[in-house]
């Protein structure tokens, strides 16, 4: 656990005066996915926005203004998981420490997913030597673990997991939806994020990372569906001002 997050749990502490630990983290990473996912494409804006604005409005002023210092902190701690090594999985084991699951809901820990990752992928992979890019789909993505340690496979086998993966993750539990939509999109891989019934091949929404918007996957996939995400600007996030640009477009947690 690195510096960043162990602020990052301290503040969701202070910011429960009124409310529980568990349901400022809750409203916490709900809000963090609405407001990058509004930020960037617009097909459920007006629902998302409505349902922000019930959710923040539940805290007063001094308490809203703490939930953007919650949101630098969680960029910070992914960034320097990033910088140091690999992607990982940072908000699944603070889903667990504010006792968040539900009864036999249980994480896969992150040595485990990346044990798995390595074992699915090797150097000089046949889908992404001829096609430039592989698909990866969960179908129980809980917190995003499982595709963060293929994540970590692509980097150690020099693949750039930002242009030559993309995914499809499906969860039946919206907090686990909200948890792995932030982390994706925040580590830079194309995603869309599902809610919905892998079992009994059922959706009710789509989350779309920047970047799978920004670079085009819905038509290099060809994604089936008649929900498409409609973007906010085109931009590259390859270009480094550009990619400030879009981040600098979140505005979150504004009221």
């Amino acid at each position: 656990m690195n510096d960043y997050v162990k602020e990052l749990m301290k503040l969701i502490d202070k910011i429960a005066y009124t409310h529980t630990s568990r349901e400022v983290f809750k409203d916490f990473i709900e809000m963090s996915a609405i407001s990058i996912s509004n930020s960037v494409e617009h097909s459920h804006y007006n629902e998302r926005e409505k349902q922000y604005l019930s959710l923040i409005k539940k805290y007063d002023s001094e308490r809203q203004k703490l939930f953007p210092e919650a949101f630098a902190l969680l960029v910070e701690a992914l960034e320097t998981e990033a910088q140091v090594g690999t992607p990982v999985d940072i908000l699944g084991p603070l889903f667990m420490d504010f006792k968040l699951g539900d009864k036999g809901q249980f994480f896969t820990p992150q040595h485990v997913c990346t044990m798995m990752g390595k074992l699915a992928l090797s150097e000089n992979d046949k889908s992404i030597t001829e096609k430039g890019f592989i698909t990866l789909s969960e179908p129980c993505c809980g917190a995003g673990a499982m595709v963060l340690g293929f994540a970590q496979a692509m980097k150690n086998c020099k693949y750039d997991y930002t242009r030559q993966l993309v995914v499809t993750a499906v969860d039946t539990d919206i907090r686990c939806i909200h948890m792995c939509y932030l982390q994706l999109a925040l580590y830079g891989i194309p995603a869309v994020v599902v809610h919905g019934d892998s079992l009994a091949v059922k959706e009710w929404s789509h989350w779309y990372t920047p970047v799978y918007i920004f670079h085009g996957w819905q038509w290099k996939t060809r994604r089936n569906t008649a929900e498409q995400p409609a973007p906010m600007k085109a931009v590259s996030l390859s270009n480094p001002q550009e990619r400030a640009q879009v981040y600098e477009q979140l505005n979150l947690f504004d009221t």
